[in-house]
């Protein structure tokens, strides 16, 4: 049998055992097993065997699956487990179906299998990458006993006191140990802390000349010809000391661990000369021996070169008890020379051509024996720093100006080198409520994207607190047990059961499975007490000010603000009472100073009719605005009551004049008849024009008519106002003392020659038209006869309303074709109308449309290759 008709015959039982399986399990979905379960407990029993097993062939061949794709899977103990742990599962089966797929194609001989690599006979082989680009775990993450439980003196993570400093002698000092060890209180956290021992010493501190000064640098040794001293005894520790004594500058360095510990260690120190290097155990048990040191780090003769000091200064006086007196860090030498790199990498690379390995910055540094690749590395960062130290102090004396503080390069690196020496190591602690200090879970907070209710912030600040506290205990560090992400995962979710707890913890079950029980019932705890408890936005809606009141940063003395002495001007705030949008409409009577108020608490605000009325004020003609005026002095009442009656305003070309007893419609009126006086005052013809014959002999029988026309006005006036209720007795009066004042009188006379000459050249103006209308139809054909009676036809239509009985149809409109300008249509006027055509290339006044740019020539797009 040929393999075709072996793999046919493979797939056809694999098909037919899964379609088979297949229905077996659909069979049973359908099936009421809890049912079952419920009327025949020998039944229930069967089904809980058959699942167990079910569920140990599934765990089975899904860790080994997992195994052969690379996916780790945990096993699975329960049927709930399948869904937690679903999403491995289903990354596991892809994986497997790939797998499948791309066998069942090499089988098949779709594609082609690839063969084995064979070595060239003729060639050397390749050297493999051994940690090439990534640290080797073992050297990351090493598992081996504490060292710091065999120090001679344990450290304390519970102490909350003020950090005292380890010095039991004081080389080399200018005030002694005894005057120095004080306290104070630290400003910027309101706690208490020890003074800087050496803060006399490095704040007098006078460098060396040679510092100051150019000289040729000394080359370094050759790596090769020399080797590095391993210094792990106190006779080692001596008899280094005494050749460090005879040196004038040294080079120093640390590797720091901080893991698996609370604190930190400090795990080696390199310290090298210009013929020599010591790599010294910083954790072996006497370590606290190596205070003796101080008498060449503290000696202000020795130039101490480090480079990025600012954690090196805080470990060296933490474990040890040194501190460094003469520091030239080359970090910040870097700043004033430009250099685009600050790095000690960027440093060696520039002055000696060396490649440094910075992947064993990450390395555990506890190890021992130490591996010969991490003491090369340790070596190289001190073994040419002395010669990097020369080349940038040359080239920062070069460019300084002793006599000029700006230009000074060489002397702000020592500046910001005695700063660095001046930092003070301090205990970790924060406050549990509120969240601050160094190791606090405010600043976590407030950098995360997750908004936390009352309980999940409960639950969030109990395990950050419990975690801390086991840390402390376990002297480890409190990422070793849970990781931030984990600890958030936790407080967002907030388990409801053990099972759920465990599967969050899934990347820290190894170290948290003995107190599982004790986290579970934390959370719970937890999750109760804050129900009614604070959220997280209730502590963030602080602001630091208020936040130091209530004792969140703690009581904090003021700040003493130097100022010099001079007369600072009184400021104040500036506040524009006129609104951008608005402009000078105040929207409350409290911004016009017209709120009335019923006593000194209680301020009524009113609606801003005193706006309106002075807008309407401004707007009529001075006459009005005289008698408006005339009769606020009157009767202030009176005049307001005007002021908020409703009006309304008739514009049209023939309406009457009428003039009303109230007077903002007289108001109206008069400022539609200036409307359209301005209208006729605005045509030149009618201006220029001279008074024609008939008009100047119809003129005085037009006055008169207008005088009339007044006078019955008037009259109409004074029986409605004589018909008024009794109510309004004091306003006729008002209005009567109004119309015997002048100024009333001379606006009535005021208003009647308007309304004379506004009539007037009304029916000039008509006139006029007419008489153009009459000679247009005598001169022009009796087409445009018949246009210009239509034209004045819908002219007069537009004074009257419109007959829609006698409109022509819109929808079935007749229409002629006039070529290939396309239909015309008879509109309302008579007249023919070229029809829109969007089919045209142009139609009307409308824009063309641009051409095309970008040419494409014609052809097919695409085409079919044939195999």
């Amino acid at each position: 049998m040929d393999s075709s008709q072996g793999f046919s015959t493979l797939r056809a039982s694999v098909q037919a055992a899964l379609v088979s399986t297949t229905r077996s399990v659909n069979g049973l979905a359908n099936e009421d097993l809890q049912f079952q379960r419920t009327a025949n407990p020998s039944i229930g029993s069967q089904l809980d065997d058959k699942s167990e097993r079910l569920l140990r062939l599934a765990s089975g061949l899904l860790r080994s699956a997992g195994n052969a794709t690379g996916h780790k899977l945990p096993a699975l103990d329960e049927a709930d487990d399948v869904d937690i742990h679903w999403r491995g599962i289903v990354d596991v089966i892809d994986s497997l179906l790939e797998k499948a797929d791309t066998c069942l194609d090499e089988y098949t001989g779709l594609i082609k299998r690839k063969d084995a690599p064979v070595a060239d006979p003729g060639r050397a082989p390749k050297r493999p990458k051994s940690n090439g680009d990534r640290l080797n775990w073992a050297m990351k993450r090493a598992n081996i006993l504490k060292p710091q439980n065999a120090f001679e003196k344990r450290i304390d993570n519970f102490d909350s006191g003020p950090w005292k400093p380890l010095l039991t002698s004081k080389p080399h000092a200018k005030v002694s140990l005894e005057e120095s060890l004080v306290t104070f209180t630290n400003p910027e956290n309101n706690t208490t802390q020890y003074k800087h021992p050496y803060e006399k010493e490095i704040v007098d501190l006078q460098y060396p000349q040679t510092v100051y000064e150019t000289r040729e640098p000394q080359k370094y040794l050759p790596v090769e010809g020399t080797a590095a001293i391993w210094v792990d005894t106190y006779e080692g520790v001596l008899e280094m000391l005494e050749e460090l004594k005879q040196a004038k500058e040294i080079a120093l360095d640390l590797e720091h661990h901080d893991f698996r510990t609370f604190t930190g260690l400090l795990s080696l120190m390199q310290i090298s000369t210009r013929e020599k290097d010591w790599i010294v155990d910083t954790l072996v048990p006497w370590r606290h021996k190596l205070e003796v040191l101080n008498e060449v780090f503290a000696d202000p003769k020795i130039v101490k070169v480090l480079h990025g000091a600012f954690m090196d200064a805080i470990w060296l006086q933490r474990d040890l008890g040194l501190y460094v007196v003469g520091l030239f860090d080359t970090h910040h030498a870097c700043g004033p020379l430009g250099y685009p790199g600050r790095s000690l990498a960027f440093l060696l690379k520039k002055f000696v051509d060396f490649d440094a390995d910075k992947k064993y910055q990450l390395a555990d540094w506890r190890i021992r024996p130490l591996p010969q690749e991490m003491l090369y590395y340790a070596r190289s960062d001190t073994h040419y720093l002395l010669y990097i130290y020369d080349m940038v102090r040359n080239e920062l004396v070069e460019n300084s100006d002793r006599s000029n503080p700006e230009k000074d390069l060489i002397g702000q690196v020592v500046q910001k080198s005695k700063e660095v020496s001046l930092l003070r190591y301090e205990n970790p602690s924060y406050e549990p409520e509120t969240g601050f200090g160094p190791r606090g879970w405010y600043n976590a907070l407030s950098k995360s994207a997750t908004l936390y209710d009352s309980e999940q912030f409960a639950v969030y600040k109990a395990l950050h607190q419990w975690r801390d506290e086991l840390a402390r205990r376990e002297d480890e560090s409190p990422v070793f047990f849970m990781t931030q992400q984990v600890l958030a995962d936790v407080a967002r979710i907030l388990p409801v059961d053990k099972k759920a707890l465990w599967s969050i913890l899934d990347s820290n079950a190894r170290t948290l499975k003995p107190y599982l029980d004790e986290l579970f019932d934390l959370v719970q705890d937890a999750k109760a007490k804050g129900l009614n408890g604070p959220k997280m936005m209730d502590i963030f809606r602080e602001s630091p000010s208020s936040a130091a009141q209530k004792g969140f940063f703690g009581e904090r003395p003021a700040k003493t603000v130097i100022t010099p002495d001079i007369a600072v001007p009184d400021i104040k705030e500036l506040k524009s009472e006129r609104s951008q949008f608005w402009g000078d409409i105040p929207i409350s009577t409290i911004w016009d100073g017209s709120a009335k108020k019923l006593d000194d608490q209680t301020e009524i605000v009113l609606p801003y009719y005193q706006y309106i009325q002075q807008a309407a004020f401004e707007d009529a003609p001075a006459e009005s605005q005289k008698v408006t005026k005339a009769a606020a002095e009157v009767e202030p009442e009176a005049e307001a009551e005007a002021a908020d009656r409703e009006f309304t305003l008739k514009g049209s070309r023939k309406r009457k004049i009428e003039e009303t007893n109230d007077e903002s419609e007289s108001d109206a009126e008069e400022e539609g008849s200036d409307s359209e006086m301005e209208d006729a005052d605005a045509e030149p013809s009618d201006s220029a024009e001279p008074m024609a014959v008939d008009d100047e002999e119809e003129a005085p029988q037009q006055e008169a008519e207008a005088e009339a026309e007044v006078e019955d006005e008037d009259e109409a006036e004074d029986e409605e106002e004589a018909s008024a209720s009794e109510s309004k007795a004091s306003k006729k009066a008002a209005r009567a003392a109004l119309r015997q004042t002048p100024e009333y009188k001379a606006a009535k006379a005021a208003r009647k020659a308007e309304r004379k000459k506004a009539k007037q050249v009304a029916e000039r103006k008509e006139k006029k038209e007419a008489k153009a209308a009459l000679k247009a139809a005598k001169a022009a054909p009796k087409e445009k006869s018949q246009s210009s009676a239509s034209e004045e036809k819908e002219t007069e239509d537009d004074q009257t309303p419109f007959d829609y009985t006698k409109a022509a149809p819109v929808l079935h409109a007749p229409k002629e074709k006039t070529g290939a300008g396309g239909a015309t249509s008879r509109g309302r006027s008579g007249k023919e109308t070229k029809a829109f055509n969007p089919y045209s290339k142009k139609s009307g006044n409308a824009p063309v449309g641009a051409k095309k740019v970008n040419h494409v020539k014609a052809g097919p797009k695409s085409a079919t290759f044939k195999k």
